[in-house]
Formats: C-alpha cells, sequence, structure tokens
C-alpha cells in the first residue's frame, strides 16, 4: 500500500467575487476565500476536519482523483497524513487497537490516541505504529507550482 495525501481542488470566482474551493473526491467541502491565496488556506483546514471526521466515523478516505486541467492540488497538513496513514494501514491489516496494541506492547488507550486525529502524537510511536503493521513511512517533499 502507497498513499498520497494530496487532492485535487476546482478554483472558481463566484459572483460575490469570491474563490469557491471545491474538492471532487470529498463532496462535503466547499470553501471559499477573498482571494485565491485566502480560499487555498481555508481549503487545507477544510480538508483536515473532513479526514479526521472521516477517520472518528470510521469512514473511508478516499484516494486522490487524477488531476485535470484547471485543477490545483491541496496537501493535507502533515500531522493528519500520517494519522491518516496509520489510519488506513490499520483499516487494511483488518485488526483491532488491542491487537495494535499488543505489537507495540502498549497500552490499547495510547493507541486510541494515537489514531485520534486531534491528538499530537509524537512522530516516532506513530513509526512504530506503522512498522508493526509492516508499513514504512515515506516523506516527500514538492516546490509549489
Amino acid at each position: 500500500m502507497s498513499e498520497q495525501f494530496a487532492y485535487p481542488v476546482a478554483i472558481e470566482l463566484d459572483e460575490a467575487g469570491f474563490y469557491l474551493v471545491t474538492f471532487p473526491d470529498f463532496p462535503e467541502i466547499a470553501t471559499d476565500g477573498r482571494s485565491e491565496a485566502e480560499a487555498l488556506h481555508e481549503a487545507a483546514d477544510a480538508l483536515e476536519e473532513a479526514i479526521a471526521g472521516r477517520i472518528n466515523r470510521g469512514d473511508n478516505i478516499p484516494h486522490p482523483s487524477q488531476t485535470k486541467r484547471g485543477q490545483t492540488i491541496v496537501p493535507v497538513p502533515a500531522q493528519m497524513a500520517i494519522k491518516a496513514a496509520l489510519y488506513l494501514a490499520v483499516k487494511e491489516a483488518g485488526i483491532r487497537n488491542t491487537e495494535l496494541a499488543r505489537r507495540l506492547g502498549a497500552d490499547e488507550k495510547e493507541v486510541r490516541r494515537l489514531l485520534d486525529p486531534h491528538h499530537k502524537s509524537k512522530l516516532p510511536r506513530i513509526e512504530a505504529a506503522l512498522e508493526a503493521l509492516g508499513m514504512n513511512l515515506v516523506v516527500s517533499m514538492e516546490a509549489r507550482a
């Protein structure tokens, strides 16, 4: 499994002069801003909350769709991307939190915190959890378009 957490968005100027941002992969997200930069900043926040909501509900997190002409990419903030990666790895493994806790030699409460999208978990523990699931965390960066 390899996941990338950057999603395409459509940006349109609406009748009121605001930049409206929508995500093809997340129909529940629509946000705007007075400038394109502000709208994209708001879009990153909205994307983070949409993913947190999906994690909290146990819903699927979609794979990013192919970027189409005129679309821009919005990356998921790093902490949320790492939490989403762990969430997806646990789902794919089909195990319960107690099993991951056993593999980590940790308490089940720690695993719940690792999977809590709003808890600021330490990176080494998330990496250890991913390793316990047979995964490696790979970080990359790209120049902004």
